[in-house]
């Protein structure tokens, strides 16, 4: 399911970089391939989603471009 051993060339982008970057690009790119979903993301990056729409809320604040929510999550 996971890989341990990732390609070289795709963690040598990561090295130096902060840990909270790291995170929410990685937080930010699995949303979009998501779709918006936040609870379809909250689960593949193995989170609760009130964690990730904490982080999605400073992650506004701070201007970045937050997806939209996905119709999955509007369909409750």
């Amino acid at each position: 399911m996971y890989d341990f051993n990732p390609r070289p060339a795709a963690t040598a982008q990561l090295v130096g970089m902060p840990a909270a970057e790291v995170e929410r690009d990685l937080i930010l790119a699995t949303l979009r391939q998501t779709e918006g979903n936040r609870t379809h993301a909250a689960g593949v990056l193995q989170i609760s989603v009130r964690t990730l729409r904490n982080k999605l809320a400073i992650y506004t604040e701070q201007g970045f471009d937050v997806p939209a929510p996905g119709l999955a999550d509007n369909a409750h």
